[in-house]
């Protein structure tokens, strides 16, 4: 016979083999608190194919317990029986059921109609989409006059003058290279095309046109909806993850002033600057590719660029600035608010407010060009 220990003093958990190797005869408590060392000397066992398990002297057993009932069962082929008491048949039998997951349904039909269902769904989401932003820049509108009338009550100085920093300042070493390489590309297309007409010298021309109006404020706005845009959603989600934001709004303040504003003035300061700067480097680059590529010096380059060239060519693009500035920050903080409590919510949101920050702002440019090109501008 092999026993763990002797009838006489048994521990809290035991279980003994008869002589003839043919029934195991368990009890104590089988509990979580037993389970590794009934683990490890049940496995040493060598139990005969159909052997019997008389539980009937257990008088604990929890899912730990009854797992290693069961693992010993059908270690022994299934056994020829498992006699356990009546109350603990539910928790053997839970365990012994095996466990299929429900296959999933979808709810969008097949073929044609769910080709029409993801439209209807798509349309309907950029419906509620529409609907709730324009609510929220009602909102952010009157918060905005409300601060301006009040500027020494709402205005936060310090944090416009901190996004400031880091939507323009920081921003300078990316805006600076793109665009001086934009100007590089737009040069080297130019001559490319325009020397087999024997008119190298309209790529000046054309490239302080295309930058001024449109490529500057354009490729900058963009470069500032996915840099400053997105850390808007990010900073402003994860506050929300945190329940920062339900704190400031226990606490009595208000979130717009706090959080929205100071990113909003803060950005439509900073983006006609940057685009300013994007320009000059974006010439800059121009010179350098006419310089090398045509060996027209800088002071030529200079004369021809200014008789191209207007003040009223340098304000249309430096008219969109601010209004794409307010759109990408207004996207960016709104989408912010959205984010749900949860850490994946975070990155689909922030990768939404770059989509459509950078969607609008192209749709913006369109309708500010063809506007001008009816005003004759």
């Amino acid at each position: 016979m092999t026993s763990l220990e002797a009838a006489d003093d048994e521990p809290d958990a035991w279980f003994k083999l008869d002589r003839d190797g043919r029934k195991l005869a368990v009890g104590g408590d089988w509990t979580i608190r037993q389970s590794a060392r009934l683990d490890r000397e049940l496995a040493a066992l060598d139990l005969a194919q159909g052997i019997r398990i008389d539980a009937s002297g257990i008088s604990r057993l929890d899912s730990a317990g009854a797992w290693l009932l069961l693992r010993t069962s059908r270690a022994a082929g299934g056994g020829a029986g498992l006699n356990l008491p009546e109350r603990y048949g539910p928790l053997l039998e839970s365990l012994n059921t095996e466990q299929k997951p429900e296959k999933h349904k979808s709810r969008i039909p097949p073929g044609f109609r769910g080709r029409l269902y993801k439209i209807g769904r798509a349309t309907m989401h950029a419906y509620t989409q529409s609907v709730s932003m324009l609510g929220y820049l009602g909102r952010v509108t009157v918060e905005t006059g409300e601060a301006i009338a009040r500027p020494k009550r709402n205005l936060r100085f310090a944090a416009i003058a901190h996004q400031v920093e880091e939507t323009g300042i920081n921003a300078l070493p990316i805006v600076g290279l793109l665009s001086f390489l934009i100007g590089v590309v737009i040069a080297y297309q130019g001559i490319t095309q325009l020397e087999k007409f024997g008119a190298q010298m309209l790529t000046i021309d054309g490239l302080g046109i295309i930058t001024l109006r449109e490529m500057g404020v354009l490729m900058t706005s963009i470069i500032i909806a996915g840099r400053s845009g997105s850390a808007f959603t990010a900073q402003i989600g994860t506050m929300r993850v945190n329940e920062e934001i339900d704190a400031m709004q226990t606490m009595g303040l208000n979130t717009v002033d706090t959080l929205v504003l100071p990113r909003i003035i803060g950005l439509v300061i900073a983006l006609p600057l940057l685009t300013l700067y994007a320009d000059i480097m974006g010439l800059i680059g121009g010179a350098v590719m006419c310089y090398f590529d045509l060996n027209i010096t800088i002071p030529s380059f200079m004369r021809e660029l200014q008789q191209a060239l207007s003040v009223k060519t340098l304000m249309v693009g430096l008219v969109k600035a601010p209004v794409f500035a307010f759109v990408i920050a207004l996207v960016g903080c709104y989408e912010g608010f959205q984010v749900e409590r949860n850490a994946a919510s975070v990155g689909l949101l922030t990768t939404r407010s770059v989509v459509e920050g950078i969607f609008l702002v192209i749709v913006l440019d369109a309708a500010f060009s063809v506007m001008f090109s009816v005003l004759g501008i």
